[in-house]
């Protein structure tokens, strides 16, 4: 996978920075302060070198960033009427790390697209944003392509427990629920960003074989 970056913000009881978070759709990485944080899911941005340097100031909790704010914007593919379009997403978390606050919103054509504040995760609060879209726009991002899917069991996380089967796509095809999904878990090619989009993107049929586990989006299960 390519790398993008995107602009934005981190806050906390020290003061405001501006940042660049960087992401390959797997590894998240930002650099703020002069020091390097990265982590497979954004309430997970420990320290690259293990500890922040003597005088650098932030709250860790079990080693990652929390008691902070991000906020960053990144371009987001959607299809409108059969033509894809680059709308832009706009991301607020709040990291406390009994209680991520996280909000989307989703900017096309000068209308804003809100998900629920202080949604539980990027799943839900994309398939929110999915839900109030007018008919015929469809965002084309990972938690609504074909080939993806979480692991069966009741709690997801935040972000980045998405399991992409890219590489397996005609067996996924026939997963139509979690036991499926299960005997097929080993066979995933990795973890992918809820909001991450490939070239390989198909959109996820609306039910039957190939919803897997979670269905249908925005119709998914926990």
């Amino acid at each position: 996978m390519t790398e993008e970056s995107w602009a934005g913000w981190y806050r906390d009881g020290h003061g405001s920075d501006a940042v660049i978070l960087t992401t390959d759709g797997q590894q998240l990485r930002i650099r703020t302060r002069g020091v390097d944080f990265e982590g497979e899911s954004f309430d997970g941005l420990g320290p690259v070198a293990g500890v922040p340097p003597e005088g650098a100031e932030f709250t860790l909790a079990d080693g990652v960033l929390d008691d902070c704010v991000l906020e960053w914007d990144l371009p987001l593919p959607v299809l409108v009427a059969g033509t894809v379009r680059q709308a832009t997403l706009s991301c607020l978390l709040s990291l406390r790390r009994s209680d991520p606050d996280l909000a989307l919103a989703l900017h096309l054509d000068g209308a804003v697209y809100e998900s629920a504040r202080a949604a539980g995760d990027f799943a839900a609060a994309l398939a929110t944003i999915q839900r109030i879209l007018p008919a015929g726009i469809r965002l084309q991002t990972c938690i609504a392509c074909a080939f993806s899917d979480y692991f069966p069991v009741p709690v997801r996380g935040l972000s980045g427990a998405l399991a992409c089967f890219r590489g397996a796509k005609d067996a996924y095809r026939a997963a139509a629920d979690g036991g499926d999904v299960a005997e097929l878990w080993d066979r995933r090619t990795g973890f992918v960003q809820e909001i991450w989009s490939c070239q390989e993107f198909e959109a996820r049929p609306a039910e039957g074989a190939g919803t897997g586990h979670r269905g249908a989006f925005p119709l998914e299960h926990a």
